[in-house]
């Protein structure tokens, strides 16, 4: 299939280092790109591409939106749909009265198929192209979400949860069983379509050393994999973790005895690291994910993304949903709190910056900058189309937008589902087919 499309082009090149720096992105005021077979096969000022572009190609005219490449959610889970907006203190209250309860339904491959439509739907709807997810315990939650992920031909990164105390009964696998699991769900998809399976003990209070061991064993074997879990997101975990491991050091040290720290490696929440941790975290290479809108509902913490970037050793990071402690499937929700947990913090973050970080900036902390996040030439053609007006009072704010960064700002602190006009998965329309 080839298809030309028209409309505002914007990629980054690079992290904007402020809000003057038009040298970190290309923007096309009348752009065109041409997909070909999934890929990005041209890009450039309209008239151009449409010159070098095959004899009656399918044009879209999408003027006067902007075309961007698809949002990417690097910390997210599937099977907390129904988790979304429970009442809860603090992270552990909410894990044992609401997640480990409705997780326990993903047993049934068939429930687990249901809301893996319903899951994929979503982000498609917010315009997310890639995410990064976790599954339940059950190697059928795992099957259901790749078999819906080949369906649909999308970039996804996910892992079977390797859990084996401080759980239900019903959450548990075993050191061998997680292991052995994980193994086949590699074997399963890994590679199959654009899947990527990810390594993935939930957190070291939920594993024990044995597991730990095992995820070492995994990641030994397959070094080219992600690796995701969660650390220091609230300070009742950290005691809890230190506990359970009192031979290390701190939180990040139980990691790091298990081979687990990488630049592969993605690490939810990290709110509360010493510079200890940090320093480890910048010379492994390892990734901080911020997930704003769960750290505040859950009362975790402000995630310091402008000290870890400015640290004689900065940290990688990424910014993330983390449905369902997270509130919102949204991208452009999701850093309109980040851009407010800054400012809590006496930071800021540019438009620009904010939306470098949904695309590839996470496309970056992922390293799968050569597949996705930018509108490079050879890049998977998934691609969020944004109307700034499309809500009334958006489109009202856009009478008196007079610049890009403006336009950008308005979407990221007003947008939602509405302002995604279209998402192309792989070169195809896919919103609009949602009904």
């Amino acid at each position: 299939m080839t298809r030309l499309l028209r409309g505002r082009l914007l990629s980054f090149l690079r992290q904007p280092e402020d809000l003057g720096d038009d040298g970190s992105y290309t923007y096309h005021e009348d752009g065109g790109l041409l997909i070909e077979d999934g890929k990005i096969a041209d890009i450039g000022d309209y008239a151009m591409v449409r010159m070098r572009a095959p004899e009656g190609v399918e044009t879209v005219d999408h003027r006067p939106h902007l075309i961007m490449p698809g949002f990417i959610d690097p910390h997210i889970h599937f099977p907390q749909m129904q988790v979304v907006g429970s009442y809860a203190g603090n992270l552990l209250e909410w894990l044992n009265t609401y997640t480990f309860v409705e997780e326990q339904r993903f047993g049934d491959a068939g429930h687990a198929a249901r809301i893996a439509g319903k899951f994929f739907d979503e982000l498609v709807r917010y315009g997310t192209t890639t995410a990064v997810a976790y599954c339940s315990v059950h190697k059928a939650s795992a099957d259901a979400f790749f078999a819906e992920s080949l369906r649909r031909k999308m970039r996804m990164v996910a892992g079977k949860v390797m859990m084996d105390r401080n759980a239900p009964t019903a959450l548990c696998d075993t050191p061998q069983s997680g292991y052995d699991d994980t193994k086949q769900v590699i074997a399963d998809w890994h590679g199959k379509g654009r899947n990527h399976v990810a390594i993935t003990p939930r957190f070291a209070i939920t594993s024990t050393p044995a597991q730990m061991e095992m995820a070492q064993a995994l990641a030994g074997e397959f070094p080219d994999l992600h690796v995701q879990t969660h650390l220091s997101e609230n300070l009742d975990e950290i005691r809890f973790a230190a506990e359970l491991y009192p031979e290390a050091i701190d939180y990040t040290d139980i990691y790091a005895r298990y081979g687990l720290l990488g630049p592969r490696s993605l690490f939810g929440h990290c709110i509360h690291l010493s510079d200890r941790e940090a320093d480890a975290m910048s010379e492994s290479g390892s990734v901080a994910v911020f997930c704003p809108t769960s750290n505040l509902f859950l009362g975790s913490g402000l995630f310091g993304l402008k000290r870890l970037g400015r640290r004689p050793r900065p940290v990688r990071a990424a910014i993330a949903t983390d449905i369902g402690g997270g509130t919102s499937y949204s991208m452009l929700r999701t850093l309109d709190e980040g851009y407010k947990v800054l400012q809590l913090q006496g930071d800021r973050m540019t438009p620009f910056e904010s939306f470098y970080r949904m695309t590839r900036g996470n496309a970056e902390a992922l390293s799968l900058e050569d597949s996705i996040g930018t509108l490079d030439v050879g890049s998977d053609a998934d691609l969020v189309v944004l109307d700034a007006g499309a809500i009334p009072a958006t489109a009202l704010k856009m009478e008196v937008v007079s610049s890009l960064a403006e336009e950008l700002f308005l979407m990221q602190t007003m947008g939602d589902d509405r302002t995604i006009a279209e998402t192309y998965v792989a070169g195809e329309p896919a919103k609009g087919r949602l009904g």
